[in-house]
């Protein structure tokens, strides 16, 4: 009796992931192929090889630096996550404030943080403080309009029959608008946690005293193409391993919003 073998390329995951791996191989073997032939200097162009062997060569000191953005990246995230909450939770519950307090939302994600980050360094200094509100400033739209668009596509009959049998309007909440809205916010928090890594990053560019931020800007100074890339590699390491944290989240907080999502 013969038993079939699982076909892996009929896993979802593996369906989902494997033309990004495929896309970067094939990306990664071009420029090593155009470093190679056109013989470009590795001060401009270094090939991926060498990235990675020198980032190898200094990975103490990378991974130091990434151990205090990946710090700095947690408590920025989590200020910007706490204050989502509080203040989505506020306007679900008043649309006078709904009205008032959105439109400021979208201005805050008009700001350049470009432009604002040397001020916040200027204001601040070059502590925590400056790195927090600059996260913040890049990660807080997306968690709070999130929230209130989740919150406001409640379904409207469930709440009707809560309310019709007694319930008050913090039951409704909790019982039909938060867990209507976890959907959304998870899709929001996979942005937001994205942004928090970059908005941490450049905060250590534009003043700081460790983090990968500063340490990209050290080598660029010292034309170490090959360690600036290196440190890019990382971050975006780190940003993918965040992204990926927030599906086990998910998973546990919030399963009946993954089975909502089908596989293609």
């Amino acid at each position: 009796m013969t038993t079939s073998r699982p076909d892996p390329t009929r896993n979802p995951w593996v369906r989902r992931v494997a033309p990004a791996v495929l896309v970067v191989a094939a990306l990664t073997v071009g420029w090593q192929l155009y470093v190679t032939l056109s013989g470009i200097r590795p001060q401009v162009l270094p090939s991926p090889t060498r990235v990675l062997g020198q980032g190898w060569a200094h990975r103490d000191d990378i991974a130091g630096h990434a151990w205090s953005t990946l710090q700095v990246t947690l408590v920025g995230f989590a200020v910007s996550l706490v204050v989502a909450w509080l203040l989505a939770i506020v306007v679900d519950f008043s649309p006078w404030l709904r009205r008032a307090l959105v439109p400021l939302f979208v201005v805050s994600q008009t700001l350049p943080i470009i432009a604002i980050a040397p001020l916040m360094i200027i204001w601040f200094g070059f502590g925590l403080l400056p790195k927090i509100l600059v996260i913040a400033l890049a990660t807080f739209f997306p968690m709070a309009i999130g929230l209130i668009e989740g919150f406001a596509a409640a379904d409207r009959e469930a709440g009707a029959l809560l309310r019709s049998m007694g319930a008050s309007r913090w039951q409704e909440f909790l019982y039909v608008r938060l867990p209507s809205a976890l959907p959304r916010f998870f899709t929001a928090l996979r942005i937001g946690v994205t942004y928090a890594v970059v908005g941490a990053v450049f905060a250590e560019y534009v003043g700081a005293t460790s983090g990968l931020g500063i340490y990209m800007s050290t080598q660029k100074n010292s034309f170490r193409t090959d360690l600036v890339l290196a440190a890019v590699l990382v971050t975006a390491v780190v940003s993918l391993a965040l992204y990926l944290l927030t599906y086990a989240v998910e998973r546990v907080v919030a399963p009946w919003a993954q089975t909502t999502r089908s596989p293609r």
